[in-house]
């Protein structure tokens, strides 16, 4: 039977009640199943000793065939485990499980009567979001599985190459006339292979030749982007050069735009500009590639060059960060200086020597090299001599005392600016969700913002700008601890220096990663299903477009650019690049926003089948928990038998971020005495898998103040906390102290009406 053959107004919600796992101990199971028949009115309700093993799911499989279940509800272990044990067709059945091991008996007393009560509450809740959902429609199409990589350097070849080699056609378009970046301009680089501890040549060149010789590889150069519109699967690609242009259908994209090296124009403390030897270490290539390491004043060969680290980095006053990379850069080229010169020797001002991954050993090379000096230090002043030279002042940290050298050159280890950035952009002061200039128009129907981009990359044709947010200093922001690669823009991975400074060899690694999410994003896409976090979600949001006031809120606070705008303000939803995560159904004060197996009224029904005590001593709270850290929190405290406070009931949301009010005025107008809400850390260091849905629930909340008022309730009564998956340990505590202050409070006024 398929989806299309059940007549939904038959529904029939089976319930499934295991005992295993000290659940028929702690419990009264047998109350339980009163619960499901009498209140509620299932369609079966059974108990088994072991729901998980095969009796018990064929139990259940044998109900879906003889007794036509559609609605299925396991009462037992949590959801996010035995996932492969209860497995049933999502296109025919709705599957709830509700947790009554972790989050009721493996952390509440056995026998308690507020442990009873608990479970009981949360099998209702479980059999009512079962009744209100119904099997997804996936959108199933033949959609573009072409792969567009943005960048010819190392990461951008790189990335093309393994997407064709996994099957995939490519276009890779690079702006520049030639292909190799960066790297096609390195003298020499460090091995790859252990013990990494030589010099060697790129092999950029033989890649190049790969790239060019692949038959599913197209590589445009000398062209730019000049907009990218639609979603995955159907982006259409317009580039541009010259006053041409040329469309292109593209499934997914790679962005590897890779960066460019920090203005050194803004270094005249050391010398940039001013002095003619002074150079910086991408300039040190050129000079190196000549065949010998001269005086950019006179070439002479320079027997004395100075390298001074953390140039413009690490700096209040340039590039906030370390670059990671530079100090392997100026070990290499002081090898550079020795090996064309043996006479010659190099001096390496630095900060604080850092060698990423697995460079000790070349950090250890060039230690050994007799002609290699290093230093910690801070230099205090460089001067230029008659005959070109240039004096450097150090305070020598570890000798503690002043030391001058003079040197025929300095390089100036500049560090890593990503080219998502416009070169006008100070990468200091940028907003997070900085994404081109915004201008406004007049026109006749009023103001219309109209965003107008700074010279860039994708020029998107999004409703929320042309290029992505990003996270400090430029670097395209989404999830990097969870989904590297990731960006808020469905279908758009960033891979290489365009998303952090690293090396060549990470950078390889990092396009391996890139092209094969961009893979998986077609591949899921064309499916019907959702890319991470909610990998295989075949639910769309449905939008009942007649009742929209045209208010914005979910254009707005979408935070993967999901919905576009016509001119009156009415969303158009690109389905494709949404994550599923609900925020714009919690953003809509008009509720037209659903799932079909999420919506308001489902939430909303939950609450209020809960079994609210007329009269109690201990407060009734209702509790709201993001399924990314939050539940799983919950769940390892159960799993470590802390106690948790039994006078709350919680409902597990996609993201804190699908947090309508109209939830927690109807819990307090319904006489529950609080609500909390326990999401992912926001601000500087977010931990958020949909990015902002924490942070945005927090600025709602800002507005709930207005509807206690309404109610003459104390705004205390609603609370928020950020809490990391790791810091299960703390619920407890979390949890009494919210109690305790509503218990000081008073009961709700509203109990019992």
């Amino acid at each position: 039977m398929r989806i299309w053959e059940i007549n939904m107004a038959d529904n029939k919600t089976g319930v499934y009640i295991c005992t295993d796992c000290g659940i028929g101990e702690s419990l009264k199971v047998d109350d339980l199943k009163l619960v499901a028949e009498k209140e509620l009115k299932v369609a079966v309700c059974k108990i088994h000793p072991f729901l998980c093993n095969q009796e018990g799911i064929k139990l259940i499989k044998d109900d879906i065939t003889n007794e036509g279940v559609n609605k299925i509800v396991i009462a037992a272990c949590s959801p996010r485990v035995n996932t492969d044990k209860f497995d049933f067709d999502p296109l025919l059945y709705v599957t709830e499980r509700v947790n009554i091991r972790e989050q009721v008996v493996w952390s509440q007393p056995v026998g308690a009567e507020s442990t009873q009560l608990l479970a009981a509450d949360y099998i209702r809740m479980g059999i009512v979001r079962a009744q209100k959902a119904s099997p997804p429609e996936p959108v199933i199409a033949d959609l573009c599985k072409t792969i567009l990589v943005i960048g010819g350097g190392v990461t951008g070849i790189n990335a093309a190459l393994d997407a064709a080699k996994a099957g995939s056609n490519v276009v890779l378009i690079e702006k520049e006339n030639e292909l190799g970046g960066w790297m096609k301009k390195m003298y020499k680089v460090p091995s790859k292979t252990a013990p990494y501890n030589v010099l060697v040549k790129s092999d950029i060149f033989a890649k190049i030749d790969e790239l060019k010789n692949n038959a599913k590889i197209k590589v445009i150069t000398g062209k730019t982007i000049a907009s990218i519109e639609g979603e995955p699967g159907k982006y259409n690609v317009t580039i541009g050069s010259n006053g041409t242009s040329e469309s292109i259908q593209i499934g997914a994209i790679v962005l590897a735009a890779g960066f460019r090296p920090y203005d050194a124009n803004k270094l005249e403390n050391l010398g940039y500009g001013k002095f003619k030897n002074v150079v910086t270490n991408m300039e040190m290539e050129e000079i190196a590639n000549s065949g010998s390491i001269t005086r950019r004043s006179d070439g002479k060969p320079a027997k004395n060059v100075v390298f001074i680290q953390c140039a413009g980095q690490r700096d209040a006053n340039h590039v906030h960060y370390c670059s990671a990379v530079c100090c392997n850069v100026s070990l290499k080229q002081a090898l550079y200086v020795r090996e064309l010169n043996p006479e010659a020797g190099a001096y390496i001002i630095y900060k604080d020597m850092r060698t990423m991954g697995l460079h000790e050993n070349f950090y250890k090379a060039a230690q050994n090299d007799e002609g290699i000096f290093l230093a910690k230090g801070e230099v205090l002043d460089l001067k230029e001599t008659s005959d070109g030279a240039v004096e450097v002042t150090v305070d020598n940290k570890l000798l503690g005392k002043t030391i001058k050298i003079n040197a025929d050159l300095v390089v100036l280890a500049v560090g890593m600016v990503t080219n998502t950035i416009p070169i006008n952009r100070d990468v200091n002061n940028l907003t997070p969700d900085y994404v081109g200039y915004v201008q406004e128009r007049q026109t006749t129907d009023g103001i219309v913002k109209e965003i107008i981009a700074d010279p860039n990359i994708l020029n998107l044709k999004y409703r929320q700008g042309p290029e992505m947010p990003h996270l400090s200093y430029g670097f395209p922001d989404s999830h990097f601890i969870c989904f590297p690669y990731e960006t808020r823009r469905t279908g758009i991975y960033a891979a290489g220096t365009v998303r952090h400074p690293m090396d060549a060899v990470q950078a390889s690694t990092d396009a391996t990663g890139a092209a094969m999410k961009a893979i998986q994003c077609v591949t899921l896409s064309s499916q019907g299903k959702a890319v991470h976090p909610r990998s295989g979600d075949m639910t769309f949001p449905e939008f009942r477009l007649e009742s929209c006031t045209q208010c914005r809120r979910c254009t707005v606070e979408c935070p993967f650019g999901v919905l576009d705008e016509d001119e009156k303000g009415t969303p158009k939803p690109n389905p494709l690049r949404c994550r599923r995560c609900g925020t714009c159904m919690g953003a809509c004060p008009q509720k037209i926003i659903s799932f079909k197996d999420y919506s308001v009224d489902m939430v909303a029904s939950m609450i209020k089948i809960t079994e609210v005590p007329d009269e109690s001593e201990e407060p009734y709270i209702l509790g709201f928990i993001c399924e990314n850290d939050a539940y799983p929190a919950m769940d390892m405290a159960g799993l470590n038998r802390l106690t948790l406070n039994p006078n709350f009931r919680f409902i597990s949301l996609r993201c804190l971020g699908g947090t309508n009010l109209v939830w927690i005025a109807d819990a307090l107008a319904r006489g529950i005495d609080g609500v909390y809400l326990i999401g992912c850390k926001h601000g500087d260091d977010y931990q958020c898998h949909f990015v902002k849905g924490s942070q945005v629930a927090s600025e709602r909340l800002g507005k709930v103040q207005e509807t206690l008022s309404r109610l003459s309730l104390e705004s205390e009564r609603v609370e928020q906390i950020q809490l990391s998956i790791s810091d299960w340990d703390k619920l407890p505590a979390l949890l009494n102290t919210f109690s305790d202050k509503l218990k000081a409070m008073g009961p709700n006024p509203y109990k019992g009406f």
